[in-house]
C-alpha cells in the first residue's frame, strides 16, 4: 500500500506545484523555484513509490455513490510511469532558464500551474483501473496541455494551433466515451480489469474504438492533425513533454484496452501494422520538407509513434497466431522504444529550445554555423539525432533491433509464419533511411556552414538550468543504448501481464534478441571511434595560411546565401513523396532584360489538415448557420424537441430495438 500512497501523493505535488507562484508577484523567481522543488521532490517520491508498488502489488479502492474509484500500479503501468516522474521534472528545471518569470509576467504562473497539472494527470491516467476515473483524469490532461501549450495566446497562430488541439482531443473523448460505454455494456462494470467473454462482433467494436479514440492522443495518421501545430506553437519544455511523455499516454490507452480484451482476431494486427507503417513513412517524409525546426520534430514524433504501432500490432498478430516469440518481440520492442522515444525527443526539443532562445526563431532557412558559438548544444544534438535515427550505440538501435527480428520471424519457413507482416521490416527499414536523411539535413542546415541571416549569427551555449536537462536525457540515450538488457526485466514482465504468458509460453527476450551483444558491439564501436579519435589527434598540427567559406561551390566571392537552405536539401525526396506530400511552389515571374528582385518558394502543407479538416469546417461554418431557426431561445420549442425525443424512444423500444 505504501508504493501506492507515496505515488498518490507525488501526483498531488505535481497538481499543486504551481500555486505557490500564484502568492508572489508575478516576475518574482521564487514562485518558479518552488515549482521547481515541487516537481522534483515529486518525482523522486513517484519513482520510489513505483518501485515499492511494483513489490506489493495492492489495489486501493474508494467507494463513491455511484460506483467506485480504484487505482494500481503494475510492470505495464509502472513502465509508463517512470517517463512521467522523469521527463516533467527535467522540464521544469529547463523553464528555469529558457522561460523565467521575470521575462515573461503576464503568463509565466499560468503556465507553471498547468505544467504541473498535466504531469499529475498523466500519472493518473496510468494507474486508473476505472473507467469514469480514467475519463477524468484524461479530460484533465487535456486541457491542462492546452492552456499550457497556448500560453502566448496573443499569437494568432498559438490560437488556432490552440483550436484544432480542442477540436481533436474532443473528438478522440467522445469515442473513449463510447467505448467504456459498450465496455460497461459487455462486462456490466467500468472496473478495468480483464473481461470473461465479450463477442467477437462486439469485442472488434471496441478495438475500433480504443484505436481512434486513443490514437488522437497518440497522434497516429490521419488523427495527427493537432500535433504539429501544438508542438511547434508551445514553449519548449512543454512541447518535449507533450511529445515524450503525452504521445504515450495515447499508446498506454491501447495496450491497456487490448490487453484487457479476451480475443484477439489476426485482422487487429494487420491493422495496426498498417497504420504505422502509413504513419511512419508519411510523417517522416512530411519532416523532410519542413522549414520550421519545431513542426519537424513534432513530424518526427508521429513517425516514432508509427513504429512502437508497429510493434503492438506485431504483438497482436502474434496473440490471435499462437506466436508468443512474436508477442515478446513486438510488444517488447514496442515499449523499449516508448521509453527510447522519452528520452531523445525530449533532448531533441530541449536542443531547439536553446536554438530559439539564442537566436529568437524556429525557420530553419535563416540558421546556419551555430556550431561555431554553441558548440556543447551541438554535440548534444547530435546525440539525440543519433539515437532517433537508430544507428549504434546509442538507444534508439535497440528496440528497433527487436522490432526487425519480430518482423523477419513472420516469415516462418513450416507454414506457422505470417509473410504479409514481414513488408513491414522493409517499410521500418525505408522510415529509418529517411529519417537519417532528415536528421542530417537538421544537423547540417542549423549547426553547419555559415549563418544564412542575422539570426544565426548570434547566439551562445544557454545557462546550466537549461544544459542539465539536456546533460541527462543525452546520458540516458548513451546509457541505455550501451546496456538495453538493463530495461528486459521490466520489459518481460510487462510482455507477461499484457499476454498472460506464463513459464515455458513465455520465451524471454535475452534468447530471443540476445541484447548483451548490442553492449558488446556497442562498446566496441565506441572505442574505436576513441582510437581514431587519439590517431588523429596525435598527428602534426596544420598552420591555416587563410580561411574559406564552407560551401562556396567553387565562387571566388561566395556569401552566405550561395548555401544549401533546408528546403533545397530535402527537395529530391520531397519530390519523391510528391503524389501524397502535394508541395506548393511559387515560381518568380521574370520579365525583361532587367528584371525586378524576384523569389523562390516552396512549402509542404499538411495534406489531411489543410485539405480535408479546414475546408471540412469551413464549409460547415457556411451551412450551419442556416439551421439557427431552430435555436430561438424559446422554452416551448424546446420542450416540443423533448416531446419528439421521447416519442421516437418509445416507438424505438416498441420495435424490440435496445436504445
Amino acid at each position: 500500500m505504501l508504493g501506492i500512497w507515496l505515488i498518490l501523493a507525488a501526483i498531488s505535488m505535481f497538481g499543486l506545484s504551481g500555486l505557490p507562484g500564484c502568492l508572489f508577484p508575478a516576475r518574482s523567481a521564487v514562485g518558479q523555484r518552488l515549482a521547481v522543488l515541487l516537481m522534483v521532490l515529486g518525482g523522486l517520491t513517484g519513482l520510489v513509490g513505483v518501485g515499492a508498488a511494483l513489490s506489493a502489488g495492492e489495489t486501493p479502492t474508494w467507494a463513491l455513490p455511484w460506483g467506485q474509484f480504484t487505482v494500481a500500479v503494475d510492470a505495464l503501468s509502472a513502465l509508463f510511469l517512470v517517463p512521467v516522474f522523469v521527463v516533467p521534472v527535467l522540464g521544469s528545471i529547463y523553464g528555469l532558464g529558457y522561460w523565467p518569470a521575470a521575462a515573461h509576467p503576464e503568463n509565466g504562473r499560468r503556465l507553471s500551474l498547468f505544467y504541473g497539472t498535466l504531469a499529475g494527470a498523466m500519472a493518473l491516467v496510468v494507474i486508473a483501473r476505472d473507467g469514469v476515473l480514467l475519463l477524468i483524469a484524461w479530460e484533465v490532461m487535456a486541457l491542462a496541455a492546452f492552456f499550457a501549450a497556448t500560453v502566448e495566446e496573443d499569437s494568432e497562430e498559438v490560437r488556432r494551433a490552440g483550436w484544432v488541439y480542442l477540436i481533436a482531443t474532443h473528438a478522440g473523448t467522445l469515442c473513449l466515451i463510447a467505448l467504456f460505454a459498450l465496455w460497461h455494456r459487455a462486462t456490466g462494470s467500468l472496473a478495468l480489469v480483464p473481461a470473461r467473454a465479450v463477442p467477437v462482433e462486439l469485442a472488434g467494436i471496441l478495438f475500433g474504438l480504443t484505436v481512434v479514440g486513443f490514437g488522437f492522443k497518440a497522434g497516429l495518421m490521419p488523427l495527427h492533425i493537432w500535433l504539429p501545430g501544438a508542438h511547434a506553437s508551445a514553449p519548449s519544455h512543454v512541447s518535449a513533454v507533450m511529445s515524450g511523455v503525452m504521445l504515450k499516454m495515447g499508446i498506454y490507452g491501447m495496450v491497456r484496452m487490448t490487453a484487457l480484451l479476451p480475443v484477439a482476431a489476426d485482422w487487429w494486427g494487420g491493422v495496426l501494422l498498417t497504420v504505422g507503417a502509413i504513419s511512419g513513412v508519411a510523417a517522416i517524409a512530411l519532416a523532410l520538407g519542413q522549414r520550421d525546426l519545431k513542426r519537424l520534430l513534432a513530424y518526427s514524433s508521429i513517425e516514432n509513434i508509427g513504429i512502437i504501432i508497429m510493434g503492438l500490432g506485431l504483438a497482436l498478430l502474434g496473440r490471435a497466431l499462437g506466436r508468443p516469440d512474436w508477442v515478446v518481440l513486438g510488444l517488447g520492442g514496442a515499449l523499449l522504444h516508448v521509453w527510447n522515444h522519452s528520452l531523445f525527443k525530449p533532448l531533441l526539443f530541449f536542443n531547439a529550445g536553446a536554438v530559439i532562445h539564442a537566436t529568437h526563431t524556429r525557420q530553419l532557412d535563416r540558421l546556419g554555423g551555430l556550431a561555431k558559438v554553441m558548440p556543447q548544444t551541438a554535440v548534444l544534438f547530435a546525440v539525440g539525432a543519433i539515437a532517433i535515427c537508430a544507428l549504434p550505440p546509442l538507444n534508439g538501435f535497440a528496440s528497433e533491433w527487436l522490432l526487425y527480428v519480430g518482423l523477419f520471424r513472420t516469415l516462418d519457413p513450416s507454414g506457422a509464419g505470417f509473410p504479409a507482416a514481414a513488408v513491414a521490416a522493409v517499410v521500418l527499414a525505408l522510415i529509418g533511411t529517411l529519417a537519417l536523411a532528415c536528421f542530417v539535413k537538421l544537423l547540417g542546415v542549423v549547426f553547419l556552414g555559415t549563418a544564412r541571416g542575422e539570426a544565426g549569427a548570434q547566439g551562445s551555449d544557454p545557462g546550466l538550468s537549461m544544459r542539465f536537462p539536456m546533460i541527462i536525457t543525452a546520458a540516458g540515450c548513451i546509457v541505455l543504448g550501451l546496456f538495453p538488457w538493463l530495461a528486459t526485466p521490466l520489459l518481460e514482465r510487462a510482455v507477461r501481464d499484457w499476454a498472460g504468458l506464463s513459464g515455458p509460453q513465455h520465451p524471454s527476450i535475452a534468447a530471443l534478441a540476445p541484447l548483451k551483444w548490442i553492449s558488446v558491439l556497442g562498446v566496441t564501436l565506441l572505442g574505436l571511434v576513441g582510437l581514431l579519435w587519439g590517431a588523429l589527434r596525435m598527428l602534426p598540427r596544420v598552420t591555416l595560411l587563410r580561411e574559406a567559406g564552407t560551401w562556396d561551390c567553387g565562387y571566388a566571392q561566395p556569401i552566405r546565401r550561395m548555401q544549401y537552405t533546408g528546403s533545397s536539401f530535402g527537395q529530391m525526396l520531397v519530390h519523391l513523396f510528391a503524389l501524397f506530400l502535394r508541395p506548393r511552389q511559387q515560381w518568380p515571374a521574370i520579365r525583361g532584360i532587367f528584371s525586378r528582385p524576384a523569389r523562390f518558394e516552396s512549402f509542404v502543407p499538411d495534406v489531411v489538415l489543410d485539405h480535408l479538416v479546414l475546408p471540412f469546417f469551413s464549409l460547415a461554418n457556411r451551412c450551419l448557420p442556416r439551421l439557427r431557426f431552430l435555436q430561438q431561445g424559446q422554452t416551448h420549442r424546446y420542450v416540443l424537441y423533448m416531446l419528439v425525443m421521447v416519442i421516437f424512444l418509445f416507438v424505438w423500444g416498441a420495435m424490440g430495438v435496445e436504445p
